[in-house]
Parts: C-alpha cells; sequence; structure tokens
C-alpha cells in the first residue's frame, strides 16, 4: 500500500535537492566569472588612466622646464640693452611659444586621467552585487 502513493516517474526529494544545489552552484560559478570579466574590464580602465596620467605628467613636466627657460631668457633680454636680439621674436619668446601649449596639453592629459580614475568602481558592479546576494542567501541560516 505504500508503494501506492509513490510514483515512480516523479524525482525523489533528494533528487530534488541535488538539482536545486546544482543549480545554485552553477549560477554562483557564472556569476564568479562574469564579476572576473567586469573586475578585468575595471583593470583595463585603470591601465588606461595611469598611461593617461604618466604621458600628461611628462608632457607637463617638459612644458614647464621650457617655461623656466623661457622665464630666464625674458630676464636675460629684459636687461640686455634694446636692439641687441637680431630675431623678429625674442629669445624668451620662443621658448614661450613651445612651453605654453606643451603646459596645456600635459594638463589636459592629467586632467582625463584624473577623470578616468574617477570612474573607475571595481567592486560596485552589478555582477559583484548579485554575487554577494548569493552568497548571502546561500550562507543566511535562520
Amino acid at each position: 500500500m505504500a508503494t501506492d502513493l509513490q510514483n515512480p516517474a516523479e524525482p525523489s526529494a533528494t533528487t530534488l535537492v541535488a538539482g536545486i544545489i546544482d543549480d545554485v552552484q552553477d549560477l554562483v560559478k557564472q556569476q564568479v566569472e562574469l564579476t572576473k570579466k567586469e573586475m578585468t574590464a575595471e583593470m583595463h580602465k585603470a591601465i588606461d588612466a595611469a598611461i593617461l596620467y604618466a604621458i600628461g605628467g611628462a608632457v607637463l613636466f617638459i612644458g614647464a622646464l621650457i617655461l623656466c627657460h623661457s622665464l630666464a631668457h625674458l630676464a636675460h633680454w629684459a636687461g640686455s640693452p634694446t636692439a641687441t636680439d637680431p630675431g623678429r621674436i625674442p629669445l624668451w619668446g620662443c621658448f614661450a611659444l613651445v612651453g605654453v601649449p606643451l603646459t596645456v596639453t600635459g594638463g589636459v592629459l592629467a586632467w582625463m586621467g584624473r577623470a578616468k580614475v574617477q570612474s573607475i568602481h571595481p567592486l560596485h558592479n552589478p555582477a559583484t552585487e548579485a554575487l554577494k546576494e548569493n552568497v548571502q542567501w546561500a550562507t543566511n541560516k535562520k
């Protein structure tokens, strides 16, 4: 009589629980993979930001050095007797014509690198949040 109650076509409770556990494990594995991919994308953003910072800093440094030379030549030009410079543009002006655009370009590149750094949020992405929720759900013992 007890065998009449259980249908052989229906899976047992242990089979159902094992299937649920397998599904949860697959879900967690997929979320870990997605999180890895999102972390890799964030790492690439960080590398791009570091490259912008480095290039911007180098160009800014070179531009500042050239502007310092420009100031030295300006001081020399200001202390020289009039009409002693044969060029149409004094030497300090030539240095300034090169130094100012370099300094501005370096500043812009460094600013772009800073903006890119501020856009990096490695632990605040949808996959990480979902993984945290699933781990919390799986470990929650009521």
